[in-house]
């Protein structure tokens, strides 16, 4: 099992230690439910090093993005980020990442650690434009400091104006002490805050640094259970859970990245897809009985025939509901329609709800 630069500290913080993708991770410190609300409310620290890193450079660089990724990367400029997928070439997907785009001939792309042998891949297998492809997954560290607080308390330790910085944008600049930390005004929790991408000989300082700038706006560690439960509470998807290698982009909502400006893998039976329509489609729900739904469940009509499965699922900590995300057929899918879960051996009533659940 990998470990990342920081589990020491994590295991003398007391955090409780779970393999999650191949590497030893903080699953929570104090408790799930009191690292999500210091989230929702003052400002929070996740290490989440295990993503992975991959650099494309050269003069083809941006030809070859274009050429394997959904979304459009000739509107990125320098200093500017974009959420994509990567299609297979039978209609699903081989990971959703984000693309950041350093100068005209060097893109960053952040993976996901499940997926990064994979990924590494499929991406060598593409490459026939001649761009570099630089794996730095182990060199990485990377911090997402997360909550409404995260720019005023991180704000000491750099001379970027946090609380300027637009969504998806970010700066090269020092930090914390450090030169030349990513600064990215990104997340995955839906309470704002910045992910920090700086060089594993460096992260024990800057995870110090950030602890003593964040004091006195109550920061805390949070593991990776508050991770999920926040990203459930703003409808984000969950590679692994919610999409795959079998899942529709469409199906799965992620028109919005899908664009047939230019050719990529598999665009023209993604193109006929979407013109045909889709046949069931990603939505969330909320329980009106008593339970909690969990990933694999089924999904059930008003008759009791399996229509669907659950993706995700939990207790949500910020509106004690019971929530979840799951595919049900496209005429199901509408705010306000009634579904059913089965718990075990029980059927518990639910409603098809607009995402995201928690609003701020």
């Amino acid at each position: 099992m990998k470990e990342t630069a920081l589990s020491a500290v994590h295991v003398e913080l007391g955090a409780k230690m779970v393999p999650f993708a191949g590497y030893n991770m903080p699953v929570q410190y104090a408790g799930l439910k009191h690292e999500h609300e210091v989230v929702r409310t003052k400002v929070g620290v996740f290490d989440v090093s295990h993503m992975g890193e991959f650099f494309v450079k050269g003069e083809n660089a941006e030809a070859f993005l274009q050429k394997v990724t959904s979304n459009d990367v000739s509107k990125l400029v320098p200093g500017k980020a974009q959420y994509c997928y990567v299609p297979n070439e039978k209609g699903g997907i081989v990971d959703d990442l984000i693309i950041y785009k350093i100068n005209d001939e060097e893109f960053m792309l952040v993976v996901n650690a499940s997926n990064m042998d994979k990924d590494w891949k499929w991406l060598n297998s593409k490459n026939d434009v001649g761009a570099e492809l630089v794996n730095e997954s182990d060199d990485w560290s990377l911090l997402a400091i997360q909550g409404p607080k995260a720019a005023e308390a991180m704000q000491s330790l750099t001379s970027v104006d946090l609380s300027g910085m637009k969504f998806y944008t970010f700066e090269i600049n020092e930090f914390a002490g450090i030169k030349d930390v990513i600064i990215s005004a990104t997340g995955y929790t839906g309470s704002g805050g910045f992910e920090i991408y700086v060089k594993n000989k460096d992260i024990k300082q800057v995870w110090d640094k950030v602890f003593e700038a964040g004091a006195d706006y109550g920061i805390e560690p949070i593991g990776l259970g508050a991770r999920d439960t926040l990203r459930l509470e703003m409808g984000f998807c969950l590679y692994g859970n919610d999409i795959d290698e079998t899942t529709s982009p469409f199906e799965a909502g992620l028109g919005w990245i899908t664009k047939f400006t230019k050719d990529f893998t598999n665009s023209e039976a993604l193109k006929a897809e979407k013109e045909a329509g889709i046949k069931n489609k990603l939505v969330g729900f909320e329980l009106k009985d008593k339970g909690v739904p969990r990933q694999g469940y089924p999904i059930l009509n008003a008759d009791g025939e399996e229509v669907g499965r659950v993706t995700s699922g939990t207790m949500s900590p910020s509106l004690n509901k019971a929530i979840g995300l799951g595919y049900v057929p496209k005429e199901m899918s509408e705010a306000g329609t009634e579904i059913f879960i089965g718990v075990r051996k029980k059927t518990l009533a639910a409603e098809v709800v607009k995402t995201p659940f928690y609003k701020g």
